[in-house]
């Protein structure tokens, strides 16, 4: 333990973040650093608990509790609280691949579930990671580690996405021959496409897939298993075969007008922003423009928060974003939403700061559902009705939706973005390679195996247990690396 009385001597603090008016003005990561020192007062809060909830994941009452790659929290803090920043970054690379990716885009279970915050404002923790292997670039101490011997054996990774990395790191560090392949024109999948600049930086995932190449990982782009490369080509030519190609199939929303001009999907939106950006820093023009826009994003979660912050900096008119959950508390409820559960309270993500610092007020409108959509005459979206809604339980136990009367609304807007999650898998490679699936479409494949009907072929992540956390991508790809390591050798050398 730091001090047994840190949570007691010292508050909770984050580092400044950037002001929501100026940061809108460009697509650079929003959050500042915090000193040495006053992350070595944040690292003396941490208790040591004797059952360190935090980083022990499991799914808990819907959401995440504890971290699901187990970091070793009270451990690193401990050694950032003694100055050993090194140290603290061996400790923090032995479960966790990729802290720069989380440190920057996860929602922090292992916060929510921290012995501090049943009794007061847990420990920084996700802050001092990004600390951590920050500064560890910043030294020059993650530099390429290529395994000293190889096995032989070759396998394929289909996807580059957090599951599909983690995945490959940890087969190539056993000594297999690892080849990844990826649809798209840039390697990291959702790091690359899904999630905008301004959350996670391209040139810090780019820095972590050099070092992979650079330990002897070879990727091949714009190679679409099951399209321009046959399906059973990968299995007939590699000794194991890991899918890792996410859960990118939309969830539909077929109402009256979804067929309107100015209605999008949400990855659609996100992926041609960040491609332009990336191509041409927005210069060529190939990507949907919110500018001089009333935008409605229908989907209360990351990625719809993703879609306000992205119109902001494209130059919208205004931005509504659209929940069909209840406005959460402003304290934990200690009887529906007991510790060590994630907290459900009233917070603003980057993108409502930023909606609020310009227009005066949280974006957000709670407990509301699209009716229809209305256009003009040339098919162009100008209105989106709406009701509220009531959540109740019916005669089966389900929870669903019943409108209010009375309530019903219209809101002016040229364009609506649709963030309401995704249906699973696409199901294109899932159906050449005969593969089994489960009631939601995912690729059946139990987890702690990792194995599919079809023999050496795994899958992991999105693909296998649906839309999820980066943290949870990651912890499936290293557990379905060591089973793929057990399967080709017998026995296996990773944890």
């Amino acid at each position: 333990m730091s001090t047994p009385t840190g949570f007691m001597e010292f508050s909770r603090q984050l580092p400044i973040d950037r002001d929501p008016s100026e940061r809108i003005k460009d697509w650079e990561e929003f959050h500042k650093h915090m000193s040495d020192e006053e992350l070595r007062t944040q690292g003396a809060r941490c208790m040591d608990c004797g059952t360190p909830y935090c980083h022990t994941g499991v799914d808990m009452a819907g959401g995440t509790s504890g971290c699901p790659v187990n970091n070793l929290i009270p451990e690193w803090n401990n050694l950032i609280y003694r100055g050993l920043w090194r140290e603290a970054l061996d400790r923090l690379h032995k479960t966790n691949n990729f802290p720069e990716f989380t440190g920057r885009v996860c929602p922090a279970p292992c916060e929510g579930s921290c012995t501090v915050g049943l009794i007061g404002q847990p420990v920084t923790i996700k802050t001092i990671e990004q600390a951590i292997i920050d500064k560890g670039f910043e030294e020059g101490w993650v530099v390429p580690k290529p395994p000293e011997r190889r096995t032989g054996k070759r396998v394929a990774v289909v996807g580059s996405g957090p599951a599909g990395l983690a995945a490959a790191a940890q087969l190539n560090k056993a000594g297999h021959n690892v080849t990844v392949y990826e649809r798209a024109d840039r390697i990291g999948g959702l790091l690359t496409y899904g999630i905008p600049a301004m959350k996670l930086d391209k040139g810090v995932v780019q820095r972590r897939v050099d070092i992979l190449e650079a330990e002897g990982i070879e990727f091949v782009t714009n190679a679409e298993i099951g399209g321009n490369i046959p399906a059973q080509q990968l299995v007939d030519e590699y000794d194991a075969v890991v899918l890792c190609g996410g859960a990118t199939k939309p969830r539909e929303f077929n109402i009256e007008g979804s067929d309107l001009k100015g209605v999008h999907y949400a990855m659609t939106y996100l992926n041609g922003t960040i491609k332009s950006f990336l191509d041409s820093g927005l210069e060529d023009g190939n990507y949907i423009s919110a500018k001089d826009k009333d935008v409605i994003v229908i989907g209360g979660g990351d990625t719809g928060s993703d879609c306000v912050a992205t119109s902001l900096r494209h130059g919208c008119n205004s931005i509504t974003q659209f929940g069909t959950h209840e406005k959460a508390p402003l304290e934990r409820d200690s009887l529906g939403n007991p510790w060590p559960q994630f907290p459900n309270v009233y917070t603003l993500d980057y993108a409502q700061e930023e909606a609020k610092a310009i227009y005066g007020q949280d974006p957000r409108e709670f407990s509301i559902m699209t009716t229809k959509f209305v256009g003009d005459e040339s098919g162009q979206l100008q209105e989106l009705h709406t009701v509220q809604i009531q959540r109740m339980i019916d005669d089966t136990g389900r929870k669903v939706y019943q409108p209010v009367p009375g309530t019903e609304r219209v809101f002016k807007a040229q364009m609506a973005l649709i963030a309401i999650g995704f249906d699973g898998p696409e199901q294109t490679l899932i159906q050449k390679l005969g593969l089994e699936t489960d009631r939601r479409s995912n690729v059946e494949a139990h987890k702690g195996r990792y194995t599919t009907n079809v023999d050496k072929v795994f899958a992991a992540g999105d693909m296998r247990r649906g839309q999820s956390l980066v943290v949870w991508a990651i912890n499936e790809g290293r557990e379905a690396a060591r089973e793929v390591d057990k399967y080709l050798m017998g026995s296996t050398v990773l944890v």
